[in-house]
């Protein structure tokens, strides 16, 4: 929820798809579309002879804050018409068809998507009705057919969810974010010099209190210890917390 009036202050970024809906039937599903479609970046919004006229209000109450995009929903009579101005469309449907067409997967569509438009091309992706997708007629004004790569067994998806998956995927196309990462907050990776100054200070008192004093083996349990702290990516705020767990062991239990 934005929690302002209007809804998010929400703008087109560059050039972006697209998303028609086709004959939808149910405003909490636009609103939820809508909702779905900012998250990743997507702003305009078309629908198909929508069942119960257009606007809706319920819509609005589903879009979540995503005011702006319902603002400046188009409304067309036909697919051939919602379509007219874009130079390739995209077909979202889960079932098998009798037609021959590229199919990608929303991955796969996406970067066909962003090299269409880094081009200055203008794109739409298809989505049909809730109860029954979308028809052969529907496809003929298509170019591309993106099917869902999901669990063979259950591939039910609702109208915001499916339109959710390309919107991401849309999204992460050129999203840098790294796959992984350590989150550290106020402290950092340890330098190999603030490991190095722990480790000093752990073998010095391993030293003084006994724990090393097999000669032959000292070497590798140095090198394990080593090993063990060099495994993962320890912060300085847990050396530091370390350096008094072994300066508390030196001084032994309290009186």
């Amino acid at each position: 929820m934005t929690g302002r009036d209007g809804g998010a202050d929400l703008i087109p970024v560059g050039n972006t798809p697209v998303v028609i809906l086709v004959r939808p039937q149910l405003a909490d599903n636009i609103g939820s579309v809508a909702r779905a479609m900012a998250n990743g970046g997507l702003f305009h919004l078309r629908l198909v002879a929508p069942r119960d006229g257009w606007p809706q209000p319920k819509a609005w109450r589903a879009a979540s804050g995503a005011d702006r995009l319902l603002d400046h929903t188009k409304v067309f009579d036909t697919v051939e018409a919602a379509v007219a101005d874009l130079h390739h469309v995209f077909a979202t449907c889960p079932r098998p068809r009798q037609i021959i067409k590229p199919l990608l997967t929303a991955r796969g569509g996406a970067c066909e998507m962003r090299e269409m438009t880094n081009r200055g091309l203008k794109i739409g992706i298809l989505f049909g009705p809730e109860r029954t997708g979308l028809e052969n007629e529907d496809f003929v004004q298509t170019d591309y057919w993106i099917r869902y790569p999901l669990d063979p067994r259950f591939m039910s998806l609702n109208l915001s969810q499916a339109v959710m998956i390309m919107a991401y995927e849309w999204w992460m196309s050129t999203e840098e974010t790294p796959e992984r990462q350590l989150q550290t907050n106020k402290t950092h990776i340890a330098t190999k010099g603030e490991l190095n100054n722990f480790m000093n200070h752990l073998i010095r008192e391993l030293d003084h209190c006994g724990f090393l004093r097999n000669q032959e083996k000292r070497p590798g349990m140095i090198r394990n210890l080593y090993h063990l702290f060099q495994r993962g990516e320890v912060t300085e705020q847990e050396l530091r917390t370390l350096h008094g767990v072994v300066a508390e062991l030196v001084k032994g239990p309290m009186k």
